[in-house]
């Protein structure tokens, strides 16, 4: 699958990938120099291989509140929530930003996840007065984040962007031309994401960013950078992070659960805390060597875990990594990452690997 705006890229110079079945833009002149640019100015990203499921109905917060982490009575209208929606096991199905918006929610599932969302949701919304709609196709994502992202944006759209707190969202234009911001994104920095309807209007306003940030040192971003700038900041990718039936708990994700209300894989959870299971660490490299998906992770030569996320941090200048640790390491400062025939030294620290305006 392609996304709405492949022409623009290809008009851009980008280099294509494929991830979760899109061609997506890889890069446009290095994954270095975007990913700083980022952490520096402002860049702007196409993310159209996300997707749009729309939930609205009497049901809706009871509905969501029964399907997600989120007690969904807490949000409220024009804010949105970071959540996760389970199995009766309490392992992740995906990782997901819903937003309230004025007369129904908005869910953003990751690429190629919405068919099978879709399909939970309608599964357990028996009995409910909900109604389900995904409309991912129709709809072009773009994200402009960086420091600079606000002023870049000031001519683009009519209204103070400065009022919006972290995770509001507003509604720009209704009906069948469709504008919504939220203030999101995936990259640690200051950051606004748009979602739009017709895809023809996500091309023109694709372009309208790129010449508005002109004086701000906007660039398109691909999605290496995307990958580095989250790592750096310890942000899960649901492919890599969930893979393999994880839990919440496991994956340090804990801290998003509201208890307080019934939830599907909420009893799994409950037994869960209950024993020891192995937790997602973060490592950063004290030798030469970049960790990648899949390496082991050895201590004292035995094998205690298995690296998830791993690269060369443009802003650290060495390598970092998403690990999970068998339990009873938990006091362990220093392990070995075994990279083919080589181990690579690394501390375990707390995240994010990079803080605010390191960089």
């Amino acid at each position: 699958m392609k996304s709405p705006l492949h022409e623009v890229h290809e008009k851009l110079g980008a280099t294509f990938t494929t991830f979760s079945g899109y061609e997506m833009p890889l890069k446009y002149t290095s994954i270095q120099d975007e990913h700083i640019n980022v952490r520096r100015k402002v860049g702007i990203f196409d993310v159209s291989h996300m997707g749009n499921i729309f939930v609205r109905g009497k049901d809706a917060e009871k509905f969501i509140s029964k399907v997600t982490a989120t007690d969904a009575s807490s949000v409220a209208v024009g804010m949105g929530a970071y959540t996760v929606i389970l199995r009766e096991d309490g392992t992740i199905i995906d990782d997901e930003v819903f937003l309230h918006l004025e007369d129904e929610y908005m869910f953003i599932p990751n690429a190629g996840r919405n068919k099978d969302i879709e399909a939970w949701f309608r599964e357990h919304a028996e009995n409910m007065d909900v109604e389900i709609k995904d409309v991912s196709n129709k709809f072009v994502i773009i994200a402009v984040q960086g420091p600079l992202s606000e002023e870049c944006l000031k001519s683009v759209v009519d209204f103070d962007l400065g009022t919006l707190k972290l995770f509001a969202c507003k509604e720009l234009k209704k009906g069948d031309e469709k504008v919504i911001v939220s203030r999101t994104g995936y990259t640690g920095e200051k950051g606004y994401e748009f979602y739009i309807t017709p895809t023809d209007e996500g091309k023109k306003m694709f372009y309208d960013i790129l010449e508005a940030g002109k004086e701000y040192g906007i660039k398109p971003i691909g999605l290496g950078a995307r990958d580095t700038l989250r790592l750096e900041k310890c942000f899960a990718l649901a492919g890599n992070e969930f893979s393999g039936g994880r839990t919440p708990l496991e994956a340090g994700l804990g801290w998003l659960i509201n208890w307080d209300h019934e939830f599907i894989g909420k009893e799994a959870l409950l037994k869960q805390k209950e024993t020891e299971y192995e937790k997602l660490s973060f490592l950063e490299c004290i030798e030469r060597g970049i960790p990648r998906h899949g390496h082991a992770v050895e201590k004292d030569g035995k094998k205690v875990g298995m690296v998830t996320s791993g690269t060369f941090s443009p802003c650290l200048k060495k390598g970092i990594a998403m690990a999970y640790i068998k339990p009873g390491y938990e006091g362990e400062k220093e392990f070995d990452i075994v990279s083919g025939n080589k181990k690579i030294k690394a501390k375990r620290v707390k995240p994010p690997f990079v803080k605010k305006g390191e960089c």
